[in-house]
């Protein structure tokens, strides 16, 4: 319906300044590892401003503002968080919207987690929603920005097209974010020196004090040293002295015992710039442009990789990313080192990271065992065969009980209250069902209109069930949309981790291509299926064998799988996961979905549940 308000993002030594004499608003941002810009709130914001008025090239403590944010620190020179405990390094931007945007009024829009928080949108879509809302549209595609959701501003909800799951939104005022006019005036170079007034002394201030006066000491003798390349007679000096922290590299060749004359020149921006010339001769090489960061995506690793053939002799080489944190340095001071050296000039090469393992080691067919207590080691499920679709008022009345006298509250479906006629007057007619009829659901006791719950049903799967909107609770027997395939179980003689008395129950999920049914986002559309067969695992225990049971019902019940947008590759109409989370890494964690996870197995229960499977459902 709309497209997003893009913001204007103009990049000048390193940092974004609005175009001269336009006021904007500005939004800090920083980048998750998903590829989104996730906004610090306004509060954050502020603070990030106030602290680059005073050293454009300093260092941000975010938890003098926030104390949720106490161990992250923002270094302007590089425009990267620091995470101060485990060392991990994000990019940051600063970003700019219109005044008269959600941001600039202070508005905020939020979704409700599994939780049961709030959980803020990126900018550009809360900046959509409200201009969705302040034209007084009843709902908004989100698919114009990459999200498969619906808006619906009546209810105050959100939907997903592929599951038709719901989850509640709300809007709420906020602080203002900044509001900046025209470009900000350099400051001091980073690192700085004392500033004037009394330093705050904090714990995370001395620690950033204590780094600045380090780089200023590394700095000083490194101004003083000229490091002569290798046999072949490279010479390089990597000198850390620009405004946006791009570091430049002058490399000439020469010949063994030929003499070097350093040469100071300034660029037309007042920049120096230290070129090297044999003695009588001009210089052979070109300047390689570097980063004085260590994080920045895609430029990282070409940079390393270009200035290790000029690291001078002796100078060790520091392991800056210690993933796992088995490595003898620990990841905070790896991290803090890396600055440091790299303010400083001095070559800094990450670890490899260790590689996730996926799949156990090879196993004979004589070694593989049915699962005790689990009839077969296969389900299959075939092509849904569609009944005749039932009455959407008969289901919903199986389900309610009528209110002759309901209370003066809101019906979280429309929005309008419920002694008044459903929103959706007008726009569904079934017999009997008048506008102001209310039912009561038997399990929970929220109460709707009648014809509020027909909506919902018919946007739904239509599979004669119903599920409350707010308490969550579902009635009769939830199916999904999930393509044909097979599951196979069976137990291997290899444990996981955390599970070392334990055998391991291995799955295997296979779903083919095929074409979307009528129950699909794009009936008569081929869809694909990319990484199948899919193999996860869970510990051969008693827990671990009660979930492959319920696992074996949500199958049946087509609940494990959807068509929808991958949220890994961003491709549409593809098989993806449906809200039950699976270990699909066998030796390590390294992705989130491995072992040890002391929590997963509880989780898993609690999503089964979520999908109306329990223990209930288990046939003895």
């Amino acid at each position: 319906m709309l497209r997003p308000s893009s913001g204007v993002l103009i990049s000048v030594n390193g940092l974004g300044f609005p175009p001269q004499n336009l006021a904007r608003v500005v939004v800090w941002e920083w980048l998750n590892e998903h590829g989104r810009w996730r906004p610090y709130t306004a509060a954050v914001c502020h603070h990030i401003e106030n602290v680059l008025k005073e050293d454009a090239r300093g260092s941000v403590v975010l938890g003098q503002v926030d104390p949720q944010l106490a161990p992250y620190i923002i270094d302007l020179q590089s425009m990267h968080q620091f995470r101060q405990d485990t060392g991990t390094m994000r990019p940051v931007r600063r970003n700019f919207y219109d005044p008269s945007s959600a941001p600039g009024k202070g508005i905020v829009w939020e979704w409700e987690n599994d939780n049961n928080s709030w959980t803020p949108y990126d900018m550009d879509i809360c900046i959509t929603i409200q201009n969705a809302y302040e034209k007084q549209h009843p709902w908004l595609d989100l698919s114009s920005l990459g999200f498969c959701y619906l808006i619906y501003f009546n209810s105050m909800s959100q939907m997903n097209r592929q599951t038709q799951r719901k989850r509640r939104l709300r809007r709420r005022m906020d602080l203002a974010y900044p509001l900046t006019m025209g470009s900000i005036p350099k400051s001091q170079s980073w690192p700085v020196g004392t500033n004037s007034g009394q330093p705050c002394s904090c714990q995370q201030c001395l620690l950033v004090n204590s780094t600045r006066a380090a780089s200023n000491a590394i700095l000083a003798s490194q101004r003083r040293k000229v490091y002569v390349g290798n046999s072949n007679g490279t010479l390089a000096v990597r000198q850390s002295n620009t405004f946006n922290g791009t570091a430049l590299w002058s490399a000439g060749t020469m010949t063994t015992g030929g003499i070097a004359k350093m040469e100071q020149v300034r660029s037309p921006s007042s920049t120096q710039v230290t070129t090297f010339s044999r003695s009588q001769s001009a210089p052979t090489g070109t300047q390689v442009p570097g980063q004085n960061n260590l994080n920045r995506p895609g430029t990282q690793r070409v940079a390393i990789l270009s200035t290790r053939a000029s690291i001078p002799p002796g100078v060790p080489a520091l392991p800056v990313k210690n993933l796992n944190g088995t490595g003898p340095v620990h990841p905070a001071l790896a991290g803090m080192t890396g600055i440091l050296m790299c303010a400083a000039g001095l070559p800094v090469c990450l670890t490899r990271a260790p590689k996730p393992i996926l799949h156990p080691p090879p196993v004979s067919k004589g070694d593989i065992k049915p699962v005790p207590g689990i009839n077969g080691i296969c389900r299959k499920t075939k092509k849904k065969h569609l009944k005749k679709s039932k009455n959407p008022e008969d289901v919903v009345r199986r389900y309610i009980q009528k209110v002759k006298s309901p209370p003066d509250e809101d019906c979280t479906i429309c929005m309008e209250r419920l002694v008044a006629s459903s929103g959706y007057e007008g726009l569904l007619s079934h017999r009997g069902a008048k506008p102001e009829l209310v039912g009561k659901l038997g399990k929970c006791g929220h109460m709707y209109h009648l014809l509020c719950l027909v909506a919902m049903y018919n946007n739904g799967n239509k599979d004669g069930s119903l599920q409350c909107p707010t308490c969550k609770a579902i009635y009769g027997e939830k199916t999904g949309t999930q393509p044909p395939g097979k599951m196979e179980f069976h137990i291997i003689p290899h444990s996981l981790p955390g599970y070392t008395e334990s055998k391991t129950i291995r799955i295997v999920y296979d779903i083919p291509t095929g074409i979307q049914g009528p129950e699909h986002p794009n009936p008569g559309k081929k869809f694909t299926a990319r990484g199948f067969p899919r193999h996860c695992y869970l510990p051969d225990n008693e827990k671990g064998r009660k979930i492959l049971q319920l696992l074996i019902v949500a199958w049946d019940r087509r609940l494990l799988f959807t068509i929808g947008t991958s949220s890994t590759t961003g491709e549409c109409d593809t098989v993806v996961w449906n809200e039950i989370h699976h270990k699909t890494e066998f030796g390590s964690n390294l992705t989130g979905h491995g072992y040890p996870d002391p929590n997963y197995l509880d989780n898993v229960l609690a999503e089964l549940m979520a999908q109306g499977v329990s223990e209930a459902n288990l046939k003895d």
